[in-house]
């Protein structure tokens, strides 16, 4: 497994095409270039709550969708209301389209949850960031995928591992895998000792750097704990803040940004 960047008409993804050719999932996460959207939510913006104008996020969101050959299932994208918290919602046939407008036409996102999972065909999963960490998770044996939102209330919660314990549904023997995309690297995340005192009480793995939080390193270690061993992961190790000509970053930018994404789809037998 590994993620690699590819670029189609203007929009770049970073992605893994063997896991398309061979088990029929789309997984990516999303740069900030190729959309519409301008000022300081240029160019590939895809959150409609930022301030950004919503037939541009919703344009982006298309442009997206159509270069991951995933348009035929537009009106099936599902999203999260993403409040920072540790609960994982499962997407039904109730939950289709959840959040697929960005504008007043159409359904809110999944209320109170950071992570969703499902085993629906041509149902993509997509959640929004701009520093937090963005997990995807997928399970081949019998396809399934969560798309999860890591910030450090999350992280600290456990929110990623809950999700991998909710793809393999307690099986102990499933082979969960984890794709880890763009976040704010250890470099440039700086937090409070009594941020830093929860995280080293929970995760052993941390460095004890004094004011810096590795959320990429508690992420693993609470996956390792779920089952998912670090040979399972791929950590794309871009840092939000240090990049935001590729990506978006809200503590680097001042709070005022847009937001990329990360979004995963299991393809229909007829695809």
């Amino acid at each position: 497994m590994r993620l690699t960047r590819e670029e189609r008409n203007g929009t770049a993804v970073w992605t893994d095409p063997d896991l398309r050719e061979q088990h029929g999932i789309v997984v990516a996460f999303s740069e900030r270039r190729g959309g519409v959207s301008d000022g300081p939510y240029a160019t590939l913006n895809l959150a409609a709550h930022v301030g950004d104008d919503a037939r541009d996020v919703d344009a982006n969101r298309e442009g997206l969708l159509s270069a991951l050959g995933l348009w035929h299932a537009r009106d099936a994208l599902t999203c999260a209301e993403q409040v920072h918290g540790a609960s994982v919602g499962i997407v039904a046939e109730a939950e289709v389209g959840a959040g697929a407008r960005a504008g007043a036409v159409g359904r809110p996102p999944v209320p109170g949850v950071d992570a969703l999972v499902t085993a629906r065909a041509d149902t993509p999963l997509m959640l929004l960031f701009a520093d937090c960490v963005p997990v995807i998770l997928v399970r081949t044996d019998t396809p399934a995928i969560a798309v999860v939102h890591a910030g450090w209330r999350g992280a600290l919660s456990g929110i990623v591992g809950a999700a991998a314990r909710a793809l393999s549904g307690g099986d102990a023997a499933a082979a969960v895998s984890a794709y880890i995309g763009p976040h704010i690297g250890v470099c440039c995340y700086e937090v409070g000792d009594e941020v830093l005192s929860q995280f080293r009480d929970k995760f052993v793995t941390l460095s004890a750097a004094s004011g810096r939080l590795d959320l990429g390193a508690a992420v693993a270690e609470d996956l390792v704990r779920a089952g998912v061993s670090m040979e399972r992961q791929s950590h794309l190790g871009l840092c939000t803040a240090d990049n935001t000509d590729t990506f978006y970053s809200y503590r680097a930018e001042g709070g005022l940004t847009g937001r990329h994404c990360a979004v995963a789809a299991i393809l229909g037998a007829s695809l």
